[in-house]
């Protein structure tokens, strides 16, 4: 097996992504993704994630890295915390992160999630 996996997006389905309507706060976001790799059993997966403008609740149990390609978005601790984030920004994301996940422009990111 290839220890070595290179992005060919072009190649991979777009999915859907939500958010669920229960979590949405404002606007009417559509989020798709496309899956480039899934390893570990599932636990950690990669690709790219795109979004409409809106905002929805979020409550991380896993890990995520990403970085802000195109447009912006902000999030929003339940504690107050607060980042905006523009093309090229990059974050992590820890598990046990709860707020509100706002997309301020319609935006495009890299992703990288792992589950505990």
């Amino acid at each position: 097996m290839p220890k070595l996996k290179q992005f060919d997006l072009a190649s991979i389905p777009e999915e859907d992504a939500g958010p669920p309507p229960d979590r949405i706060r404002a606007g009417s976001p559509k989020a798709t993704y496309k899956l480039a790799a899934e390893h570990v059993g599932g636990k950690l997966s990669a690709g790219l994630w795109r979004c409409s403008l809106g905002s929805w609740r979020v409550a991380y149990t896993e890990w995520e890295f990403f970085q802000v390609l195109s447009g912006a978005c902000e999030l929003v601790g339940d504690d107050g915390e607060r980042v905006v984030l523009g093309a090229g920004d990059a974050i992590v994301v820890e598990p046990g992160f709860a707020g509100t996940f706002t997309v301020l422009e319609p935006m495009e990111k890299r992703f990288v999630v792992y589950t505990e």
